[in-house]
């Protein structure tokens, strides 16, 4: 258990080094801006790098929604939830730590929204807190979809990661305007902890939103699916060596 822990800790902290450190350290730079198409696929780019370095280890949820999404489908153990939440939200501070770190070494700094999700007047698009719950419930039932099918049994092999990665740069683009988007409670945790006082006061909806979004799918995708096949003792009984 405590290799898995420590797998999702070192997950999440890329995740939000990596994805929150090409916002921070890299959108707003004269010349080499990267705008939201480039931040979105950073984020899906370590998505991808990520899940396939720690997939075999945790099972790489590094998010709290994918975890809950996971336990409601009876995919994950429910005793296992609140160790796997907490090593997630200790990565994404830690990474968050190291970029304020590094962000903090260029004079003038002032950390602001420091990547922060937000809606009413801390939405990057200005759009209302109605909006942003229900783009952050809508794209993290999407997103529990896919993970949910890529990683079935019957789905092609080796290809989950990829289309994990591209999922969450899609959403990316079409969220990042709305709430810069997370979908994961555990990135959000981190930045604002950061980030002004209004990061913290909105955070309640960066948590909310994506747990139930993922719960629904969490009970959805069993329905739409069915039970996946029965391993065969012979499979089973390999897997125990």
């Amino acid at each position: 258990m405590g290799q898995r822990l420590a797998a999702e800790a070192l997950g999440t902290f890329w995740l939000v080094f990596a994805g929150c450190g090409s916002a921070l350290l890299s959108a707003g730079v004269p010349g080499l801006g990267i705008g939201v198409i480039g931040i979105a696929f950073a984020f899906g780019v370590a998505v991808v790098t990520i899940v396939y370095a720690i997939g075999h280890i945790s099972g790489c949820h590094i998010n709290p929604a994918v975890t809950v999404g996971l336990m409601v489908s009876k995919r994950f153990p429910a005793h296992e939830v609140p160790g796997y939440i907490a090593a997630q939200v200790i990565g994404g501070i830690l990474g968050a730590g190291a970029l304020y770190l590094i962000a903090s070494g260029k004079a003038g700094f002032v950390p602001g929204g420091f990547a922060s999700n937000g809606y009413g007047e801390h939405s990057p698009g200005g759009y209302s807190l109605l909006a942003g719950f229900c783009m952050e419930t809508v794209f993290a039932f999407f997103f529990l979809i896919i993970i949910l099918g890529s990683t079935d049994s019957r789905a092609p092999k080796g290809f989950a990661p990829l289309a994990i990665g591209l999922a969450v740069a899609l959403i990316n683009w079409a969220g990042i305007p709305v709430t810069n988007l997370s979908l994961n409670p555990a990135r959000s945790a981190a930045t604002a902890v950061f980030a002004d006082g209004w990061a913290l006061q909105q955070l309640w909806l960066f948590w909310v939103a994506p747990i139930l979004g993922a719960a629904i799918a969490g009970v959805v995708y069993p329905f739409i699916a069915g039970p996946q096949p029965a391993e065969s003792p012979v499979k089973r009984e390999a897997k125990a060596r």
